[in-house]
């Protein structure tokens, strides 16, 4: 299996399918990068080149003690674009990973990017505070953070609200919900439980101000993980260069005909 050795040392395992130009995914909390698959399937199936990686801690990434913050997740993917030499890149963030990216392009720019997307990202800053209120109080985080004392069956419940199937009429699968669980559970505790104070608590704004490069803001509004209105709706107010396409219905997983809209919005993008 490949795997990229960053500045300390930790492995990073990646997925590298297709040729052509890069489009590198990032993944969300508690994943890895098998829940992009299907879009690494998907590009490589257009003459692009789909990479995605497990972040640390996530896994079969080295499941490191610290570093488990934006600061570092950013660093990683630096080292992972570095080594791989990559240029003209589209990158491709959801949830954490969306914040991953952005987070990446603030501390290292735009110079190997050409073009980002981010869909039902974790951005600007979840976290409401005195100075920014949008965000949601340190409870509902806290929340998260109990959860995870069991993780198994807390995993098995957050698939419902993840893909919309607490929602009248919504049938998601059951293995779809089952491949959910199935994710979470390689990722450590110790970086599941860090990774939580990672995606809401760092503010991003400055980051979002920063990018130079056309970014496509996608967003479901009926997501329960990452509400449109914490998020996407103040991150296109921040972009120099952004579009937000609204997803009526759609819950901040992809599954189903929402996976279909994304897709295909994935590849126009690229295009573009």
């Amino acid at each position: 299996m490949p795997f990229i050795s960053t500045r300390d040392n930790a492995e990073i395992f990646y997925k590298d399918w297709g040729d052509g130009r890069p489009v590198v995914f990032c993944h969300g909390w508690p994943l890895n990068a098998d829940i992009w698959d299907n879009q690494l399937q998907l590009v490589a199936s257009h003459g692009y080149r789909g990479i995605a990686h497990d972040r640390r801690g996530h896994g079969r990434s080295s499941q490191t003690w610290q570093g488990n913050t934006m600061d570092t997740y950013a660093d990683d993917l630096a080292d992972l674009i570095d080594t791989l030499d990559l240029s003209d890149v589209v990158l491709v963030g959801h949830s954490t990973g969306g914040g991953e990216v952005t987070h990446y392009l603030g501390r290292y720019g735009t110079g190997r990017v050409a073009k980002v997307v981010l869909r039902g990202a974790v951005v600007p800053h979840l976290l409401g505070t005195a100075d920014d209120p949008g965000g949601a109080p340190i409870e509902v985080f806290d929340q998260l953070r109990a959860g995870l004392a069991d993780r198994s069956q807390f995993y098995r419940q957050l698939a419902e609200p993840f893909y919309g199937n607490n929602r009248p009429g919504a049938d998601v699968s059951q293995g779809v919900r089952d491949a959910f669980w199935l994710i979470s559970m390689t990722v450590g505790l110790k970086a599941a439980y860090d990774c939580i104070a990672a995606f809401s608590e760092t503010n991003m704004t400055a980051d979002l101000r920063s990018i130079d490069v056309p970014v496509l803001l996608s967003h479901g509004d009926d997501d329960q993980i990452v509400p449109i209105q914490a998020s996407s709706e103040r991150s296109i107010k921040l972009l120099p260069n952004a579009t937000l396409n609204v997803h009526p219905g759609a819950p901040h997983g992809l599954v189903g005909r929402f996976e279909q809209d994304f897709n295909a919005e994935l590849l126009d993008f690229i295009k573009s």
